[in-house]
């Protein structure tokens, strides 16, 4: 981070100023790529750095406010939105504007609604996308942005299965040749708890490390009730957390903060194999007909997790998460080492507990929901390279290999699980399209049965 003075007079740096130097250092980048990139930079001659949100949901909201209110500079403005559906845009719209007033200039004809309007936003005169859209979308999106040489940011996870994962690894090649910058929302990455306790172990402090452990335990999470107008894709991507094709199921969707800490412990290896069980044991059809949801308002996803992972040097760690009201809830990280161990709550405090010493403690600091916002914004005036897509790809691939191994109930190994072929995505993306799984004749969705389920 910067001090105040640094980031005064970075602000006041020219987009001229900074794109020549970002360009001109970046590592891998062609000249050609660089000019490119210039060029599409200085089209309107200004020194404001403007932005397209593409998915208004709470975490889209977050980012474009978090975005143009980042402390590197205060040049930044929102010229462009996108979202499926119409309310979810004009309610993001709302909520940017009263908070970030004057950087908001998005007219009626850059906001574009439906599908295919990410498509549109990305060729909007903007120099950044964030990309915010359920993560099924997120590997043909970021294709996008790359071809468009837009800056990216966009949330994890990065993609719901092997066949997403490598087509965000390929694009990132190409973001890497025209030397574009690309952040990933793992903001856990950029909080002082985190950094403060990982940089002590990677320094050896709690020894040599023996097991790990990590929880996404909680109630669950919102729920939009079937409209009779809705086809059933809208019905799907509306209520896009219940359904693999979009979402990968919590273990991936939310657990991957928790993975991906782990992976980062471990000095950004993935493990090599995973076995575990899980299923369906609370959320049933019936459930769903009490709480008001409905027999389809369960979707397709299990209600819990738990997932033994192997690293290459034979360190084990163990996963869980559940979405079930009234157990027991945690959202943290554990490492426990020949010296001691560690205690990391996601949104709390840290705690080093190394053998003769008195325990570290550190708060948690700013949110790095903002943190990793600046630390962007930071790199692309300072002219660094920044790319977080390298290990964040690793670590979505690392909570998809956990599922398969709960879906399957089989031992999973990495190579099978990152070659595999099976594509959970749509054929057609369209309203009316053939939705990738549909409720049988009593309005349920089927999930995956341990044992009978090929999950690779």
């Amino acid at each position: 981070m910067n001090d105040d003075s640094n980031q005064a007079n970075r602000g006041k740096t020219s987009r001229r100023g900074f794109v020549k130097k970002s360009t001109a250092v970046l590592a891998g980048a062609s000249l050609a790529g660089s000019l490119s990139i210039a060029r599409s930079a200085h089209a309107r001659g200004s020194d404001v750095i403007t932005i397209a949100l593409i998915g208004c949901g709470g975490r889209g909201t977050g980012a474009a406010i978090e975005a143009l209110s980042n402390k590197a500079t205060g040049n930044v403005k929102l010229v462009a939105i996108a979202d499926a559906f119409r309310d979810r845009l004009d309610n993001c719209y709302r909520a940017v504007k009263e908070q970030c007033k004057d950087r908001v200039d998005v007219p009626e004809e850059r906001k574009f609604v439906d599908l295919d309007g990410y498509e549109k936003a990305i060729h909007c005169d903007a120099d950044m996308v964030l990309l915010c859209t359920p993560p099924g979308f997120r590997p043909m999106q970021f294709e996008a942005a790359v071809k468009t040489g837009k800056q990216v940011f966009m949330e994890k996870p990065l993609a719901v299965d092997a066949p997403g994962i490598r087509r965000i690894k390929a694009a990132n090649e190409e973001a890497k040749k025209k030397g574009l910058l690309v952040a990933v929302g793992h903001h856990l990455r950029h909080e002082v708890k985190h950094k403060e306790v990982i940089g002590r172990i990677h320094d050896g402090i709690l020894g040599e490390i023996k097991f790990l452990r990590a929880y996404f335990n909680s109630t669950g999470v919102w729920f939009r009730p079937r409209r009779p107008d809705q086809t059933e894709m809208q019905y799907q991507v509306s209520n896009w957390y219940y359904f693999n094709w979009l979402s990968g199921d919590h273990i991936v969707e939310q657990h991957v903060h928790d993975l991906d800490v782990m992976n980062w412990i471990m000095k950004d290896e993935h493990p090599v194999r995973a076995n575990g069980m899980g299923g369906r044991q609370v959320r049933t059809p019936e459930w769903g007909e009490a709480n008001g949801y409905g027999r389809d308002g369960v979707g397709e996803i299990f209600d819990h997790h738990a997932v033994e992972f192997e690293y290459a040097d034979g360190t084990r760690m163990v996963s869980f998460c559940r979405h079930i009201p009234g157990c027991w809830n945690s959202f943290s990280e554990h490492a426990h080492g020949t010296k001691g161990y560690a205690d990391i709550e996601g949104h709390g405090r840290s705690v080093l507990y190394v053998d003769g010493k008195e325990p570290m403690r550190w708060d948690r600091g700013p949110d790095g929901h903002q943190v990793e916002h600046d630390d962007l914004f930071a790199a692309l005036l300072a002219g660094q390279p920044y790319n977080e897509v390298d290990w964040a790809a690793n670590s979505s691939m690392t909570a998809i290999m956990g599922r398969m191994a709960t879906y399957s109930g089989k031992v999973v190994e990495w190579d099978a699980a990152i070659n595999s072929d099976l594509d959970l995505s749509p054929k057609q993306y369209a309203w009316d399209a053939e939705a990738p799984v549909k409720p049988d004749e009593n309005g349920v969705y089927a999930c995956a049965m341990p044992g009978v389920t090929k999950a690779w």
